[in-house]
This record gives C-alpha cells, sequence and structure tokens, in this order.
C-alpha cells in the first residue's frame, strides 16, 4: 500500500474511532453526492466536473471525482494522469479503495471506472457487500462527491443519474444539445418529479443566451412535465477551453484568470451555499446502493 493510501486508512480509523468518532448524538458524515451529466455528447461535460473539481477544492472542500463514462473515460486525460488502477481493481478485491483512488491537483482524488458495471452486477452478495462497505468509506474521507456520467439516455447512464440525490445536467446552445437535454428531463420526471436538476448552459456566446437556453429549458419542463428545473448558471465560450484541453491542464489551474474560469468559481460558490437536496442526502453508500438496486443486483 503506498504512502498516501496508508495516510487515507489511518483517517478513516481515526474517524471511526478517534476524538472526532461519530457519537449517538451527532449524525453519520454523509458526503454531498452529484452527478454531472448531459442528453448529448461534446458538452464539455467531463470539462466542467474536472474544473467544478478544483473550484470545489479551492473553496476548502475534500472532492472525489467518479468516472463512470465506462466508454469513454477521460477524467485522466484532462488531468494528465495515468491511474495505476481501476474500479475494476476494487470489484475484483485486488485493490482497497485507498488504492484506486489517483491523486489530482488540489488534493482531489479521481476513481477511474474502467469497464466496471458488468462486473459489478454479476457479484454475489458476500462480495457487493465488500464492495459497498469500500465506497461507504468516502462519506468519511470527502465532502463533495462528483460522479461524471456517460452521455444520453442508456441503462447505465440513467442509474447512475437516478441513484444521485442531485444532478448538473450541461447543455449547450444548440438545438440538438437541448432536445436531447429535455429528452433527459423527461426520463427522470418519469421516475422522480423531486429530483434536484440544476441546468448548466455551457458554450454560450453571451449571458443572455445562456439566459434563454435555461428559460426554454425549464418553462417547458414545468409546462409539459411538471418538473420544476433550477437555473444553475452558464459559462461561455471561451478559447482557452481547447488550449487547456490541448495541455492536459484544467483551464482553473491553468488559466484562472479567464472568463471560463470565473465563470466555474461561480458556480461553485453557487453550488456551495445552495442546501437544494441537502434534506435526501445518502451518501457514497446510499448511492451506490441504489445504483445496484437499479441493476438489480
Amino acid at each position: 500500500m503506498s504512502d498516501q493510501a496508508e495516510k487515507l486508512r489511518k483517517l478513516v480509523v481515526d474517524l471511526n474511532g478517534g476524538p472526532y468518532a461519530t457519537g449517538s448524538l451527532k449524525p453519520e458524515k454523509r458526503a454531498r453526492v452529484i452527478t454531472v451529466t448531459s442528453g448529448k455528447g461534446g458538452v464539455g461535460k467531463t470539462n466542467i466536473t474536472v474544473n467544478l473539481a478544483i473550484a470545489l477544492s479551492r473553496l476548502g472542500l475534500r472532492v472525489v471525482i467518479l468516472d463512470v463514462d465506462f466508454g469513454l473515460a477521460n477524467i485522466d486525460l484532462l488531468f494528465g494522469i495515468t491511474p495505476k488502477y481501476t474500479l475494476l481493481d476494487l470489484i475484483r478485491e485486488e485493490k482497497s479503495i485507498f488504492e484506486v483512488l489517483t491523486d489530482g491537483p488540489n488534493n482531489i482524488k479521481f476513481l477511474s471506472g474502467g469497464s466496471g458495471v458488468e462486473e459489478l452486477i454479476s457479484l454475489d452478495r458476500r462480495k457487493l457487500r465488500k464492495f459497498v462497505s469500500n465506497i461507504s468509506l468516502l462519506d468519511k474521507l470527502y465532502d463533495v462527491i462528483l460522479i461524471d456520467t456517460g452521455a444520453g439516455l442508456s441503462q447505465n447512464v440513467m442509474s447512475f443519474i437516478m441513484a444521485a440525490d442531485e444532478i448538473i445536467l450541461v447543455t449547450t446552445p444548440e438545438p440538438t444539445s437541448i432536445t436531447d437535454a429535455y429528452a433527459l428531463v423527461k426520463m427522470v420526471s418519469r421516475r422522480d418529479r423531486r429530483k434536484v436538476i440544476r441546468v448548466l448552459v455551457n458554450m454560450a456566446e453571451t449571458v443572455r443566451e445562456a439566459e434563454e437556453v435555461a428559460k426554454k429549458l425549464t418553462v417547458v419542463s414545468e409546462k409539459f412535465l411538471s418538473l420544476k428545473l433550477n437555473k444553475f448558471g452558464y459559462i461561455l465560450y471561451d478559447e482557452i477551453i481547447i488550449k487547456s484541453v490541448k495541455q492536459q491542464k484544467p483551464f482553473c489551474l491553468s488559466y484562472p484568470r479567464s472568463q471560463a474560469a470565473r465563470n466555474v468559481f461561480a458556480l461553485a460558490e453557487a453550488l456551495m451555499y445552495d442546501s437544494k437536496g441537502a434534506e435526501v442526502e445518502l451518501g457514497a453508500k446510499g448511492f451506490i446502493q441504489r445504483v445496484l438496486s437499479f441493476f438489480g443486483a
């Protein structure tokens, strides 16, 4: 076990049995689980996840990213870091949760999904219990867990969306992106109209354009689906985003004074001080149990 993994293990031991252990009068600590998703690909969802994690970390929150885009997992590419282990190593009991977490910038950790869902749903009960127990340790270690899903409406994607208490839905001003975002909202409304969905408009040319897109989605969703969306904010088009992707370094680090970075820092502050969804928060353990239930595991 690496030195960093051993430090994480000791921290959990301290939280469980040390002076800050959870007592009978204090509720068990749970991380805030937020899924970042989109109706279609190419809208900048993963880039937003990475930079939002950095911005939240700058605000003093402990953040981990779970990359569950099993077809195109690329959190590691945007960080310019190659993970030694993935979710598969945890599922197969070859490594512990402390060892599969990869160090990112600004004290962020991330876990690459690999092709883990198929193996996850075929585990026997003993291995499932151990896996859930491992994942639940994230509640003690982190304040926020960002789930980066694949794009679209597949069963895998929808399971991760419905399992989270909060959803950040990324769209762009392109008509196809808006249409696909609405299709995703429609799928969510059929399952749970109480779900907290925040609409984030990316790559807008102007603030006015971003606001018009958000308004269009929120009005239509409330009128036809009886589901009230929350206007989360926007990230205006900025050429430095393309540069940062090529450099494999998040723009909130490489260009912290850029328009895009300022937009993301504003989003992080809004998210930090917005308590919507907190009353139904189930944490990492509740999240993974929900995911498994959707797969019939």
